[in-house]
């Protein structure tokens, strides 16, 4: 369908190399991570690759400081750090001894709070940057409902056709319970957890109720919890926080609830095609998490929240960043309407912009300060 597309995150990642003696790419498996590595190696001469999912990569780190010492002038790529997380105290002498940049690309299936030693070890000498599915910005060409339907995995979106899709994040979703868990040191049941994550799919951006899934599972609010923060640090799931700011309204603690590709969201839900979507339930939240995710991919520096009272008065996204806060309310309707709730809450937070996104083409104010676009053109004018 589509060759190789050059990512705008390709050039962020060599100016890091540049400035830094390691840098780690890290985002869930197959989302592309390899194929940028091999976009920055095209530009950087002198080069090591090691696939440490291969038996005769990981071979040559038996003795990884001799290895390191061999190819000391180098850029070293490792790709699926988290297999040897043990190497990262190793990495740490060999880049002080080599006391330059640009030594170590390193490239991970989970956050840094999973790789621990990386964290502890590499402090200071190491920057990370999250590799995300792909962005409405970087696919032009793709019909943007196809890319709602299919989610931004490469494999999934490039597909031939919807079936191909469909069977490809079948695949993805099977393996990562069967062999990408396991593989990261957790021993929790691939039908548990796989039952877990539908049931996710069915609370999807809805307020997060441990208590229910809890009594629906048959286990605790401390493991409801506990699979949260493992789908959160594997790139799977997103928890967006309540706002926090001086509201004297009585606000909604608990997080809203995404999956964070809507391919893998509508897999979930044996979702297939956009005429099985429109007739689904989910239609107007798998929209919501599909602009969410576009949305915060572009401002990883901002702070997000959804703002919800007790009696109902809601706004779906709230951006903040220093003295500067954005209100976004997201509609799948081509006619959106919003209730008085929209209109008490953009009055209590004060916020100095607001923005209704909804599925059209041209931009168009419904109030005073109030504009309803479509999400390309809001991803444009933050960007």
């Amino acid at each position: 369908m589509h060759g190789i597309i050059k990512r705008s995150i390709a050039d962020i990642i060599i100016k890091r190399l540049k400035t830094n003696p390691a840098v780690a790419l890290l985002g869930a498996r197959q989302v592309g991570k390899s194929t940028l590595a091999e976009m920055v190696l095209d530009y950087i001469p002198n080069s090591v690759y090691l696939d440490l999912e291969r038996p005769a990569d990981f071979n040559k780190l038996s003795d990884p400081e001799a290895f390191f010492n061999q190819f000391k002038d180098y850029l070293i790529v490792l790709d699926e750090i988290q297999r040897v997380p043990e190497i990262f105290s190793v990495l740490r002498g060999v880049i002080d001894r080599n006391k330059k940049n640009m030594q170590f690309l390193i490239l991970g299936s989970a956050s840094r709070d999973l790789i621990k030693q990386g964290s502890e070890s590499l402090a200071g000498r190491l920057s990370y940057i999250e590799i995300t599915p792909f962005t409405q910005p970087e696919i032009p060409s793709v019909d943007p409902r196809i890319h709602w339907l299919r989610g931004g995995y490469p494999r999934s979106l490039l597909a031939e056709d919807d079936e191909a899709s469909c069977q490809w994040r079948e695949d993805y979703i099977r393996t990562f319970l069967e062999r990408d868990i396991p593989q990261l040191g957790f021993r929790i049941p691939a039908n548990s957890l796989g039952r877990f994550w539908r049931m996710l799919a069915h609370s999807h951006g809805q307020i997060l109720n441990s208590s229910k899934l809890a009594d629906s599972m048959g286990v605790s609010s401390h493991t409801i919890r506990n699979h949260i923060d493992l789908l959160e640090q594997t790139f799977i799931v997103r928890a967006l926080p309540s706002y926090t700011g001086n509201i004297k309204k009585r606000l909604i603690k608990s997080p809203k609830v995404y999956i964070r590709d809507t391919g893998i969201l509508h897999s979930l839900l044996n979702i297939e095609t956009m005429e099985d979507l429109f007739a689904n339930p989910v239609y107007g939240a798998s929209f919501e998490g599909f602009v969410i995710e576009n949305i915060l991919v572009q401002l990883p520096r901002w702070q997000a929240s959804y703002y919800r009272t007790s009696n109902g008065a809601e706004i779906d996204l709230i951006l903040t960043k220093g003295s500067q806060t954005f209100a976004v309310e997201i509609k799948s309707s081509t006619s959106p309407k919003v209730t008085k709730g929209f209109w008490s809450s953009i009055e209590e937070i004060a916020p100095h912009q607001v923005v209704i996104i909804a599925p059209i083409e041209d931009e168009y104010p419904i109030a005073q300060n109030v504009m309803v676009k479509p999400l390309k053109h809001f991803i444009e004018q933050i960007t």
